[in-house]
Formats: C-alpha cells, structure tokens, sequence
C-alpha cells in the first residue's frame, strides 16, 4: 500500500529552508535578549555560538535555559 505524503507549497524548497533560518536567528536573538535583560553576561564565544546554532531544538532547549541561567555558559550544560 502506498503512503501518502502531503506536498504542500513550499515544502522541501529553498522557502522553506529561509522560513527555518529566520526562525533560528529569531530564537538566537531571544535567547540572548533574555540573558541580557536578566544581566547575565554573554561573553563573545557564547554569543558566536547562540547566533550560528540553526538547530530549533537545541535553541529551544537554551532558551529554557536562558530563563534561569545564572552565567552564560550553562546554557551548554546538559542535565
């Protein structure tokens, strides 16, 4: 039997592929807009690291993270 995949427009194109980079350095900015509104420091190797990350589930994960950090670096920490 023969699975039905939805084609929609946009899907697996070149649209799409911008719409998902739009959202990861849409979620980069906020995670570093809530560390900094927080006055937690963000050295340069964190803010390089947050900003070139284009996995939405890893900077999901960070944003979490951003709400209570107390120091840039754990947003890396596992756990």
């Amino acid at each position: 039997m023969a699975t039905y995949t939805p084609n929609f427009p946009g899907s697996n194109t070149i649209v799409e592929e911008s719409w998902l980079e739009g959202r990861a350095k849409g979620r980069a900015e906020d995670i570093l807009r809530i560390l900094e509104v927080r006055g937690v420091e963000i050295p340069d190797s964190v803010r390089e690291r947050v900003i070139e990350c284009t996995d939405l589930d890893v900077l999901g994960a960070w944003f979490d993270r951003s709400l209570s950090a107390a120091h840039a670096e754990e947003l890396f920490v596992e756990g």
